[in-house]
């Protein structure tokens, strides 16, 4: 289990070692060229092949990307369906790169909500790369920050009802959390022009660096990650001191 950032500092460097990412703009990219929305998902898993792509090659160890909410089943029916259908085709042909090129790939959320071929492939594709020691993919499905605390909250007290009647501290929540084996994203980067978090890590967001930026996700260029990682590193994270401390380190 790794540390939480309001209970320990973290290690600090130039380059961060967990991204996390909202992929948005999809739909509106498609718009915007007369296309439908569906256009724009399909395009929109290229731009996650990039991501990974830049990640592995700038030895970024963690890699989070917010895929579908919780709130997304509110979108139109077709919608829903096809990036039901996207899901799947990636995880048969994408799970098998990422494990030829020994990457890790995860999924988390409330996966009960799927149909079950669809939970079948993710245990498969979990399955075939939890040996992999490169980059760590993890994909969110399905998945809310409030469920996440929710989630925990319950296992954590069905694996300790004594702590019912006690004070519980961060070491005893944390394990349940669902990515509580990474650590905490030090950049979040959302595209579309959005500037929120829309219910996503709320927890481990706590001193995350956020970068917003106008690009739709399908245009989501390694050039534009690179201006993403070159902002980060100009950041002082401080957590919690001051920049006199800082520079006494």
């Amino acid at each position: 289990m790794t540390q939480s950032s309001t209970q320990t500092i973290p290690h600090v460097a130039d380059k961060p070692r967990h991204v996390a990412i909202i992929m948005d703009g999809n739909g509106r990219w498609a718009t915007a060229r007369l296309l439908p929305r569906t256009a724009g998902h399909i395009r929109g898993v290229q731009a996650v092949r990039r991501a990974v792509e830049y990640c592995a090659k700038n030895d970024i160890p963690y890699l989070t990307l917010f895929a579908f909410s919780s709130e997304n089943w509110r979108r139109p029916a077709e919608e829903v369906g096809l990036l039901m259908k996207l899901f799947v085709k990636a995880l048969q042909k994408e799970s098998v790169k990422l494990h030829k090129h020994n990457m890790r790939l995860k999924v988390v959320g409330d996966l009960s909500a799927f149909d079950p071929k669809l939970q079948e492939l993710i245990k498969e594709a979990e399955n075939l790369t939890a040996n992999n020691t490169g980059l760590t993919v993890t994909v969110a499905a399905n998945y809310g920050g409030r469920w996440d605390i929710m989630q925990a909250i319950q296992r954590m007290l069905s694996a300790n009802p004594e702590l019912a009647t006690q004070s519980i501290q961060e070491s005893d929540f944390s394990p349940y959390l669902c990515m509580s084996d990474i650590p905490e994203p030090d950049l979040f980067i959302r595209t579309g022009g959005e500037r929120r978090i829309s219910n996503f890590m709320i927890w481990q967001l706590a001193y995350t660096e956020l970068y917003f930026t106008d690009k739709y996700w399908p245009d989501f260029s390694s050039a534009d990650f690179d201006d993403a990682v070159s902002w980060y590193a100009q950041r002082e994270r401080r957590f919690g001191r001051t920049s006199a401390q800082l520079q006494e380190v």
